[in-house]
């Protein structure tokens, strides 16, 4: 049973792996991979020592640090929907949060567009009833990380909050009800109860976002560029396809996405034995 799941993962995720070989090439598609020629580590070097490099770091840690900021929202959610107690209220607001993950990301930033429109959208009406002028939010490059960040907070914290309720429904009720009978407040079990329960999870969920702190994911970040912001939403991902797709530099693009990879994986090593040490949660 397990045979078409294992053909499927070798053939679309470990034997194109191969592939990887053309960072120290001078790939040449009409060579193929085999046939063309060695280049060591120059496109590494190439990358560590362009322009591109200081802007494309920044931009990508800047974008990850900021969501990893918003990693407690999903969590408060989830303790405040275990708080209610009438049961249709609480299914009602869990599947109203959780409902904008399923908008896609092109339609997600065509409303960010027209709702952050200095003059056309909601943000241009509401400065214009104050006689004020609306700033361009999707042409800021000071402000791009916020929009980004804070979108990515309204579509998706519902839907994170999920495993967090799954965890806490699994909280025998006889420790509430011990709590209760020691004359426990509510926010003394939260405290004392759900925050420990929720830990091992939250803590594997925290090594794995650290694990990915510089893969910011392509679509979004493309999507909302403009002309304006470049300098602020240039991130290593849309460098890579710009550079690959787009001229043709296949061996470059290859060593920067590998660059990535690797301090990835570095970083996922590092906090998971961290984690292992002071907190005994871990990924293995």
């Amino acid at each position: 049973m397990l045979l078409p799941a294992v053909i499927l993962l070798l053939l679309f995720a470990y034997i194109p792996m191969y592939g990887i070989v053309i960072a120290f090439k001078e790939y040449s598609p009409a060579l193929g991979i085999g046939g063309s020629p060695w280049a060591g580590l120059k496109y590494f070097e190439k990358f560590f020592n362009s322009y591109q490099f200081d802007t494309t770091i920044k931009n990508t840690l800047i974008l990850s640090l900021y969501s990893l900021a918003t990693f407690p929202i999903p969590i408060m959610l989830a303790l405040m929907i275990n708080q209610m107690r009438e049961n249709r209220f609480k299914r009602f607001f869990q599947t109203v949060t959780y409902m904008p993950h399923f908008i896609s990301t092109v339609v997600m930033v065509g409303l960010l567009l027209i709702l952050l429109s200095p003059s056309t959208g909601l943000i241009g009406h509401i400065y214009r009833l104050f006689g004020a002028e609306a700033p361009n939010l999707m042409g800021s490059p000071g402000l791009f990380s916020s929009v980004y960040v804070w979108s990515d907070v309204w579509q998706h914290t519902g839907w994170d909050s999920i495993i967090f309720i799954a965890a806490l429904s699994a909280v025998s009720p006889s420790l509430y009800e011990a709590a209760t009978m020691d004359g426990a407040s509510r926010w003394q079990k939260i405290w004392y109860i759900d925050l420990p329960m929720l830990m091992p999870t939250a803590v594997t969920l925290l090594i794995l976002r650290v694990g990915s702190l510089l893969g910011v994911g392509f679509e979004k970040v493309y999507l909302m560029q403009n002309n304006l912001n470049i300098s602020s939403s240039e991130v290593i991902s849309t460098y890579v396809y710009k550079i690959g797709m787009l001229s043709s530099q296949y061996s470059f693009s290859s060593a920067i996405n590998l660059a990535n990879t690797i301090i990835n994986f570095i970083l996922l090593i590092m906090v998971n034995e961290i984690s292992k040490k002071y907190s005994k949660n871990s990924l293995w």
